[in-house]
């Protein structure tokens, strides 16, 4: 089951552009900073061999479009946008 899309714009949660999420990132790096990231990557079937790959490339040999994939962990950290994590 695909985790739901949020849309953290229509609920006014702003995140600085330094923390949003990029293609390019790897999937370890994205797990190390935000935790409540690895959900998503479990529910996409990120698989933990695939850490050292970018979110990009993983997305592809997946069949995902990399936006759903972006959108999905972003949605993740800006509902956390006012806590500390």
């Amino acid at each position: 089951m695909a985790p739901r899309m949020h849309d953290y714009r229509e609920r006014g949660t702003m995140l600085p552009f330094d923390r949003f999420i990029r293609p390019s990132m790897t999937v370890r790096d994205v797990k190390n900073q935000y935790p409540g990231t690895r959900a998503i990557f479990e529910a996409l079937g990120f698989r933990d061999a695939c850490d050292d790959c970018s979110i990009e490339i993983v997305a592809r040999r997946q069949g995902i479009a990399v936006s759903q994939v972006v959108d999905a962990l972003n949605g993740e950290i800006a509902g956390h946008a006012g806590s500390t994590e």
